[in-house]
């Protein structure tokens, strides 16, 4: 089946799982009802808490998770593989694991991945984040298989790294996936350009569900989830930072016309890189 319905939840969550489960639940529902065969929600759809203290009473180990709880027989009732762009779950070492999960049709965990790159930076409007104080980095880029297509997965701040995808689209991935919580400032700069330069560049369909609006913690998250295909289109897009949901078609024949059209990945070479020596006075 090279084509599927492919849906992106854009949620606002605040500092209660259940909650947010509850808010996710309707929402998947409803995009299964209109046909999604995949479905993805955002980066830290179980709690956004921005006190650490706080973030550690609220979560817990993933067999314990609300969302999980929820998500995992919910995929199996309504037929569909469920991508949970990622939740805050306990590490096991006193640190943070911001870990995504695909889930089958069957309702098992088929693929897990924690988030690699730390978002630890001060911003022009007095935002500062330190990931890293809080969240242990993963080690591993995965890819995983979905009936119908190779899905790589990815978490927001990987978004800015390309040789993730890279690696992932040359292990054949042709879904790529960015779920995200970006913020406002940083989403009205960068989002879009991002999401369609790694679609692009490797010849693949680019997913990402969002973050969106003003949370209870206090952050305010960009929204816009989206769909890139493989020629750097945005094919669906929820222009603004509410809670809903939206579908597009995904067709992997795309993604063999567009790495024929542009045979990017087949024509890289390896090479090194070395600094020049000063010239010392001499003229070229």
């Amino acid at each position: 089946m090279p084509s599927f319905i492919a849906a992106c939840i854009q949620l606002r969550s605040g500092k209660t799982p259940s909650e947010n489960a509850n808010v996710a639940e309707g929402l998947i529902r409803a995009a299964a009802k209109d046909g999604a065969h995949y479905i993805q929600t955002p980066e830290m759809s179980n709690v956004l808490v921005r006190s650490r203290e706080e973030l550690m009473e609220r979560i817990s180990e993933p067999a314990e998770d609300a969302f999980l709880a929820m998500a995992r027989p919910l995929a199996v009732e309504l037929g569909i593989c469920l991508h949970i762009g990622s939740l805050a779950v306990l590490a096991g070492n006193g640190k943070v694991a911001n870990r995504a999960f695909l889930i089958g049709p069957d309702g098992q965990i088929q693929a897990s991945y924690d988030k690699i790159h730390m978002f630890d930076v001060d911003l022009p409007n007095g935002e500062s984040w330190r990931e890293s104080a809080t969240y242990e980095p993963g080690r591993r880029s995965v890819v995983a298989d979905l009936p119908y297509a190779r899905l790589g997965m990815a978490i927001c701040y990987d978004i800015r790294f390309p040789a993730i995808f890279r690696t992932q689209a040359r292990a054949g991935a042709q879904i790529l996936t960015g779920p995200a919580a970006f913020t406002r400032q940083t989403g009205e700069a960068h989002w879009h350009v991002l999401q369609r330069a790694r679609a692009i560049e490797n010849g693949a369909f680019v997913i990402s569900a969002a973050q969106g609006g003003a949370h209870e913690d206090g952050r305010e998250t960009y929204g816009h989830s989206l769909i890139v295909d493989p020629w750097g289109t945005v094919i669906a897009e929820m222009n603004n930072d509410a809670p809903g949901h939206l579908l597009a078609s995904i067709d992997t024949d795309e993604v063999v016309k567009a790495r024929q059209r542009i045979p990017a990945i087949a024509n890289e070479r390896d090479f090194t890189c070395e600094v020049a020596q000063e010239l010392k006075g001499e003229t070229a």
